[in-house]
């Protein structure tokens, strides 16, 4: 009897010290994720591009300046490991001055000037970086002092704080980190974020725990769970079982409608949409042919497209700049019109149709959309034969320039330059060192997208981004489709701590404040 009551006692004062040791919430909890990846391909920051890589960097790392929490709007930028900024008169020379104090994950010590400067120079490099054309008007970067650093442009950058921020190459590294563990860096990253990386196990999860250093304090959650769920089905089964908080939706109206009816579940669907664009290959025969690129253009219809998807998580696009960023133009737009195209299609030589590839990712932001413009095209006489494939070989494949037709869609930094830079300039054609997303080889609008970084006034730089516009449509590179938004489910016990309307790394971010009430 003795024995037990000591043990009772024990117990007791093990829960309590428990308590005790929990935030004054009593909140810590572990928050339970699903994404619909396989696996994860890297988080280094300047690597990661996949949806999954994205969203893990962003709860691990900080950048200079950020994105409000909720927001992907350029106007509500503010500081993040700098702790004020200054630039130059002509926006030349930027300096900024860093918080002090601010701690790595791990034993890898203090954020210093040199850590920025580390991290900034290996995002402007292509050997490093997929983000490096980003940074091709940076011509120094430099540590004034231990809390300094001065960054020098060639010329003006639109929306330059937006390079720098929480997103893609702005985030900040431990030097350190990096040259100790070299290639292991991108999977045991060192961030100074409110999660640092716990342990990974391959094709099945990823474990965050919570950063008790963290310089705007302790998180509020104790860990974060990132199990790897590719299939739709069985993320929403876990969901609706409880064994999941936070899942990747299903980017479809149907599903989105079928999702609010669920018990204790609230749907999230937010900024920004990833831009849709079939781009046409014109590295590959036949698609030099204007005529049969401008049949493709002609035969594919939009609109029932965006009625497939549902205009509530698809809006229609217009322009090859994604809807809402800075300097979109809609003034020309391809015609649905079969009987023209099956014209042109004559005119160049293919009365009887022709046959096309296309690489196609499995996931259901895709697939399905693909099959619709498969049947499409099938009408006027193209038969596109589609090579179904998993993401990340989808990924990989398109990078080696093996498809006739590519689906794609991404969101950038809001603003023209940064998806006519990287999708419609030639320096961005896939198979060149400085390849990254120009899928179609365009060409046609390289110095107009050229002299707009240069342009000393936002009134030049209108024009020329409009000019940009014009030739590439002329060029008929691709064909713009839809913005697809982010779908998100969450339990009602989660709550972010803020108002979820944006985020440019396309998942919830998960701070400090994000608290967990089962």
């Amino acid at each position: 009897m003795q024995k037990t009551g000591n043990r009772l006692l024990a117990a007791l004062a093990v829960s309590l010290m428990a308590s005790i040791a929990l935030p004054q919430t009593g909140l810590a909890e572990t928050l339970r994720v699903g994404i619909n990846a396989a696996d994860i391909t890297t988080m280094d920051p300047t690597r990661a591009t996949a949806t999954a890589d994205v969203a893990l960097v962003s709860w691990m790392f900080n950048a200079l300046v950020r994105f409000q929490p909720g927001s992907a709007d350029p106007s509500t930028i503010e500081a993040d490991l700098a702790e004020s900024w200054s630039s130059s008169a002509d926006g030349l020379t930027w300096t900024f001055k860093l918080k002090k104090d601010v701690k790595f994950h791990g034993d890898y010590g203090i954020l210093t000037a040199e850590d920025v400067v580390f991290s900034l120079t290996r995002a402007k490099d292509p050997k490093t970086s997929s983000f490096s054309s980003d940074f091709s008007a940076v011509q120094s970067i430099e540590a004034v002092d231990p809390i300094t650093v001065r960054i020098t442009l060639k010329e003006p950058v639109p929306g330059f704080l937006g390079l720098i921020a929480n997103y893609h190459g702005g985030n900040i590294i431990s030097k350190k980190a990096a040259e100790k563990l070299g290639i292991g860096f991108k999977s045991h990253p060192i961030g100074t974020g409110p999660f640092m990386f716990d342990r990974a196990i391959t094709q099945q999860t990823v474990h965050l725990k919570a950063f008790p250093g963290y310089f705007r304090g302790a998180p509020k959650i104790s860990d974060i769970q990132f199990d790897l769920i590719p299939s739709d089905s069985s993320r929403e089964l876990a969901f609706r079982s409880g064994e999941l908080d936070l899942i990747y939706g299903k980017r479809e109206q149907r599903w989105v409608d079928q999702a609010k009816a669920w018990d204790d579940a609230a749907v999230d669907i937010f900024a920004p949409g990833e831009y849709r664009t079939i781009f046409l290959n014109m590295a590959h025969p036949p698609l030099e042919k204007i005529k049969v690129r401008e049949a493709i253009a002609h035969a594919i219809n939009v609109d029932q497209i965006v009625q497939f998807v549902g205009a509530g998580v698809g809006p229609r696009g217009c322009s090859v700049v994604p809807t809402g960023y800075l300097g979109e133009d809609c003034s020309w737009a391809y015609k649905y019109d079969p009987a023209l195209s099956r014209k042109l299609l004559e005119e160049a030589g293919f009365e009887k149709g022709l046959k096309l590839s296309a690489v196609v990712s499995s996931s259901s932001s895709q697939q399905p959309i693909m099959e619709v413009i498969q049947a499409q095209l099938a009408e006027v006489g193209i038969d596109m034969q589609m090579k179904v494939v998993d993401h990340p070989t989808y990924q990989e494949q398109v990078r080696k320039d093996l498809s006739d037709v590519v689906f794609y869609g991404a969101a950038r930094y809001p603003v023209a330059d940064s998806y006519l830079s990287q999708f419609y300039h030639s320096d961005a054609a896939i198979g060149k060192p400085t390849a990254v997303t120009n899928f179609a080889h365009c060409d046609a609008a390289d110095a107009e997208i050229s002299a707009a970084r240069k342009a000393v006034s936002d009134e030049e730089r209108l024009k020329l981004w409009s000019a940009a516009q014009k030739k590439i449509h002329e060029q008929v590179c691709g064909v713009p489709l839809f913005s697809l938004m982010q779908v998100w489910v969450r339990s009602k016990a989660v709550d972010y701590g803020y108002e979820l309307k944006g985020s440019l790394n396309l998942a919830p971010p998960i701070t400090e404040q994000t608290t967990l009430k089962r």
